[in-house]
């Protein structure tokens, strides 16, 4: 699939284009894709830009299931802008990783056929109005703490990216949390509601950040080349400080019965999350997993027409180009 851009072992494994690929990196300056860059650090980049990708377009799917039922007009067209919001990021990191030799069409058949993945969050269902709170505000707000910094990656067209997308990212975390306090101060049965999906999506949204530090299989590397800025347990730990006072000011409960603030290290102590059920979802053993696949699935077979009278039009413009020359 890579055969196109594929570097000799031999180039990559020279020592002197090794060293100075890792000064510009050391120095902050910004690869971009005509330059030469070691195999590896452009297969780290395709994955890692293609999961959010893919993670942009499935996260349209739970929240898509809403657009028809939002309890008003108002909420309506604001989901709805959002969810054009979520297609627009994936658009534009799927153009990212296209500098880097890999094709969307190529990244949609991995997704497919299970060799990429897109973020675990997405497996879980949206049950009531509330959980779209906990999805703007709890699921935004943590790819929102992964996503600032990847402003200063290394790699010239992610960061560009990462740019708009962060901006967008933040006033949909304030409209979700918009959502839960309107149902926080609202009925008791509204109360209910945000507490419900606060239960529901908190760890899970702990999840987004990836397993701990100690069992991250390629959190070394990709820091070292500035594809990470943040490990893992770093952006959890801001995370949780972060989102703990909100939840206080909704009167809402976090539902962490060993949570507590650790005044040594300035931040609180929580529960780390099961791990075991992210593996497991990861996996493909989800509540949505299947549903998620099916509904790419089914998107991209009927739209293979319309891809395929376009490049069947381009193909026919590049003939009557080259008759008239």
């Amino acid at each position: 699939m890579y055969a196109q851009m594929v570097i000799s072992e031999a180039t990559n494994d020279d020592p002197a284009k090794l060293e100075a690929f890792q000064a510009r990196v050391d120095a902050n300056d910004k690869i971009e894709p005509k330059e030469w860059m070691p195999e590896g650090y452009r297969k780290t980049l395709i994955r890692q830009i293609g999961q959010h990708a893919h993670s942009e377009i499935v996260g349209q799917l739970p929240e898509g299931n809403w657009i028809t039922r939002a309890p008003t007009l108002e909420r309506k067209a604001i989901l709805l802008a959002k969810v054009q919001d979520e297609a627009g990021h994936g658009l534009y990191l799927y153009c990212a990783a296209e500098t880097l030799g890999v094709s969307r069409d190529e990244m949609t058949e991995m997704l497919l056929s299970g060799r990429m993945k897109y973020s675990s969050i997405f497996n879980y269902p949206t049950l009531t109005w509330a959980d779209i709170g906990a999805v703007g505000w709890l699921v935004d707000g943590a790819a929102i703490m992964n996503q600032v910094p990847l402003q200063r990656t290394s790699f010239g067209p992610y960061s560009r990216a990462m740019i708009r997308i962060c901006k967008e990212e933040s006033f949909h975390q304030r409209q979700g949390y918009d959502i839960m306090m309107k149902m926080a101060k609202g009925t008791p049965e509204q109360k209910e509601m945000a507490q419900d999906a606060l239960n529901r999506f908190w760890y899970p949204s702990l999840m987004m950040f990836g397993p701990s530090d100690k069992d991250s299989v390629h959190s070394a590397q990709s820091m070292a080349w500035k594809i990470k800025i943040n490990t893992n347990d770093e952006l959890r730990q801001k995370f949780v400080d972060q989102t703990v006072p909100q939840a206080e000011y909704l009167g809402l409960t976090i539902p962490d019965p060993d949570l507590k603030w650790n005044e040594e290290k300035g931040g609180y102590d929580f529960s780390e999350p099961d791990w075991s059920e992210f593996y497991d979802v990861l996996k493909g053993n989800g509540p949505c997993n299947r549903d998620r696949i099916e509904a790419r699935q089914e998107a991209w077979e009927k739209g293979r027409w319309f891809r395929d009278a376009l490049t069947a039009h381009a193909e026919k413009r590049a003939a009557r180009r080259v008759a008239a020359e």
